[in-house]
């Protein structure tokens, strides 16, 4: 074989290595998640309880202050306005459950703070941000949105912006997913 059709031969089977490394990890993110979290009222929401409807997933932490009191009115307004187009609105917060921890916060007081502040949809319980960095969140509040098949809908929403709503900011892929319902 001569020089220059190895150096050709090398090259492909380089670039088709290259290739083939980036379809690993974008087919790895395109899984279904598998989670179970508590309600802070003693039930629990698992993946396999969800799937088939569009899920967001607003995490946060009661600890935000009002950064927190404005999330979960945004959460709120998000599922009235889609809860009943098989979308399920969820806040997810990542506030301990041990006491000795410094974010410690009890069942009673978060459901305390969601009554507080409108929210009525069910809050879950991340307490070691399992869920939380299995989505690829990376700050607080997130809001992160599986489509049916339970595999995370990117980009996860990282942030808040105090001039734009949950709603606005969330309705056209929300409504892209749903389709024409």
């Amino acid at each position: 074989m001569s020089r220059k059709l190895r150096r050709s031969a090398t090259a492909l089977a380089f670039a088709l290595l290259l290739a083939a490394s980036a379809v690993v990890p974008a087919a790895r993110a395109q899984a279904a998640l598998d989670f179970k979290l508590k309600t802070t009222d003693g039930g629990e929401i698992t993946s396999e309880m969800v799937r088939g409807d569009v899920v967001v997933l607003a995490f946060g932490s009661s600890l935000l202050g009002p950064l927190s009191k404005q999330q979960v009115q945004g959460v709120q307004e998000l599922a009235e306005q889609f809860g009943e187009r098989e979308v399920r609105v969820y806040w997810v917060t990542t506030d301990s459950d041990k006491p000795q921890a410094k974010t410690y916060a009890t069942d009673e007081q978060l459901r305390a703070f969601a009554r507080k502040n409108g929210l009525k949809t069910a809050v879950l319980r991340d307490p070691e941000g399992a869920l939380f960095k299995l989505t690829g969140a990376d700050q607080l509040p997130a809001v992160v949105i599986l489509d049916r098949r339970g595999s995370v809908s990117a980009p996860v929403v990282g942030g808040h912006d105090p001039k734009r709503s949950l709603v606005d900011a969330l309705s056209g892929r929300l409504n892209t997913m749903l389709g024409a319902q």
